[in-house]
């Protein structure tokens, strides 16, 4: 591939995993408020964002057909929703360090599906950026894996089954959102962005009525606070944050990215989220990293190096 097309695509990841790593810091700045309630949250302040950025690309919204609508619902309901719903249970059901475990296998799940549909790369080319991407999220979550304990009966078994259906919705929607972008090129990824927001914010409203609906059963004495919480200002200002930056222009960076970059490159490249996650978080506990985790981080910083070069040689090699 060109290598100016290269630079830019990854250019173009790296921005969207800054982006998408700022989700990982709100949990912790918001420690009050439950899993449901910064999801859908963000995806409301998404929504919103979007509706905004509609008005002066109406005319190309307006061009969009009856199919790309709906391939955009089927992206937003199932990257955006189903996604940060059966993530958020998985947690509650069997804690963070089994879901940081499982979800940490993106990079390498979505690279082996896009590559066994595309072949845009020899599986020998291929696997030693992957196996070196494997081992660093091992050893940066070597802590998490030291946590998991068998015998935590039915709860532990539901929440691993609820986490790997997260794993499948993101492995589902980076793969089918490139594949849309480049089976129409003229479709201009902030136009698609745009849409993919409009068609999450009915979604989002709906799970957010939903939510507080059960909470109000649950928990009567907070029927009327429906996630707004004890500090609704910074909520308010984070959900907003969240919604321009993490999922509008996090969206739009990738979707830029995929439009230039094989499929099976753009999912190694994932793990700049993980990268960025752990920067923000050992900077928002003010410490470094321990010996383990740096070595995860150099060892995945080296298998997206190699993952690059790869696609950086000749075909014909």
């Amino acid at each position: 591939m060109a290598a100016g097309d290269l630079i830019r695509g990854v250019a173009y990841a790296l921005a969207a995993g800054l982006m998408w790593g700022l989700v990982f810091v709100a949990p912790a700045l918001l420690p009050d408020y439950a899993p449901a309630a910064l999801a859908f949250g963000r995806y409301i302040a998404f929504g919103l964002v979007a509706l905004l950025l509609a008005v002066p690309d109406r005319q190309r919204l307006a061009a969009l057909r009856r199919a790309d609508w709906a391939e955009a619902f089927k992206l937003a309901l199932v990257g955006n929703i189903i996604y940060y719903l059966f993530l958020s249970a998985g947690i509650q059901a069997a804690g963070v360090p089994l879901a940081s475990v499982l979800i940490g296998t993106l990079p390498v799940v979505i690279a082996v599906c896009a590559n066994w549909h595309d072949r845009s790369l020899p599986w020998a080319r291929l696997m030693p950026s992957l196996g070196l991407i494997a081992l660093g999220i091992a050893f940066v979550n070597h802590t998490e894996m030291g946590r998991i304990e068998a015998g935590h009966g039915p709860a532990y078994a539901l929440g691993a089954g609820l986490t790997l259906v997260a794993v499948a919705a993101w492995t589902w929607y980076p793969i089918r959102n490139a594949r849309w972008l480049k089976a129409h090129p003229g479709l201009s990824a902030t136009t698609w962005t745009t849409a993919q927001g409009l068609a999450t914010l009915p979604l989002a409203v709906l799970g957010w009525l939903l939510w507080g609906l059960w909470q109000g059963l649950s928990q009567p004495d907070q029927a009327l606070v429906m996630g707004w919480g004890p500090r609704p200002g910074l909520f308010l200002g984070l959900m907003l944050a969240m919604g321009l930056f993490a999922s509008w222009a996090g969206t739009l960076a990738w979707s830029r990215a995929s439009k230039l970059l094989p499929t099976s490159l753009t999912g190694q490249l994932i793990v700049f989220e993980t990268l960025s996650a752990l920067a923000y978080g050992f900077w928002h506990r003010a410490e470094w990293p321990a010996p383990v985790t740096g070595a995860g981080i150099a060892l995945l910083v080296a298998g997206v190096l190699m993952g690059v070069r790869a696609f950086q040689r000749p075909a014909s090699a």
